[in-house]
């Protein structure tokens, strides 16, 4: 038994150690990024696939392995196609990682502290009161905002404005008479740049049933972006929050603001 323990360690690597644990942190990745989502199940069929694939082969059933290894063969160009989205959320939340880790390092170095937020309060407060008044009349609204402005992303399904943010403003384009309502506002450095915009809805299956589509666009662009979203209930006035696809829920317009303050 010594010697058969021995050979297993025989040649085992500290590098074979981190290897194992970088791969498991990648797997564990992929899995939080794809778990609750429709690409669960169409990498359990990947996986039912190539295992089929490897049973016809090893009984020497020609025409079935031909014809899966020719899907087998082109695996990984079908794979990138497949799971782009999930592919494109896993780089840019490594993306995102590394940007705020740089930045906390840089702030950090040059011993500086952050006077943004008292800059932006003033900015702020109109999205707060068209908040608070919208919350109250039961007016549903979806802002996003987000740090750049993708003009192919955005501004092909919506109508481009570019004006300064105010609470008339976003109350006037959400009003339910409004031609704009139906959509999202697109804000980028305090300034209104699109109204009535389609957003991507998220694919994840766990989203409680009482989210509307607001809700869900608010999580799809939350997931695919880096921006936030603020979305305002039709049914019941209630406010929340989107970030990395994820919601708070139940917000008073003061922790909105706080949470505004972080982001922006």
């Amino acid at each position: 038994m010594e010697g058969l323990s021995f050979n297993l360690l025989d040649g085992f690597r500290l590098l074979d150690i981190i290897d194992i644990f970088l791969v498991a942190v990648i797997v564990y990745y992929v899995y939080s990024l794809i778990k609750g989502t429709i690409a669960v199940n169409i990498l359990l069929g990947v996986g039912l696939f190539y295992g089929i694939y490897l049973v016809v082969k090893q009984l020497e059933m020609r025409l079935l392995t031909e014809i899966f290894g020719g899907f087998i063969s082109v695996g990984s160009i079908a794979l990138i196609v497949v799971f782009q989205q999930e592919i494109r959320r896993f780089l840019l939340h490594v993306g995102k990682n590394i940007s705020m880790r740089r930045k906390k390092f840089f702030w950090t170095f040059l011993g500086a502290k952050k006077t943004a937020q008292q800059d932006h309060s003033e900015k702020i407060k109109p999205i707060i009161d068209a908040c608070r008044s919208m919350s109250r009349s039961r007016t549903g609204a979806l802002l996003v905002f987000s740090k750049y402005f993708d003009e192919e992303y955005y501004q092909s399904s919506g109508e481009y404005i570019d004006a300064p943010v105010s609470k008339r403003l976003l109350e006037s384009i959400f009003f339910k008479n409004s031609p704009l309502h139906d959509g999202a506002v697109v804000i980028v450095d305090f300034r209104v740049m699109t109204a009535s915009s389609v957003l991507p809805l998220s694919d994840s299956e766990d989203l409680p049933p009482q989210f509307g589509l607001r809700h869900r666009a608010a999580i799809g662009v939350t997931e695919v972006s880096e921006a936030v979203a603020v979305i305002v209930s039709e049914e019941t006035g209630e406010i929340s929050f989107a970030k990395d696809g994820n919601v708070n829920m139940n917000l008073s317009p003061e922790e909105l603001e706080e949470l505004l303050k972080e982001e922006l």
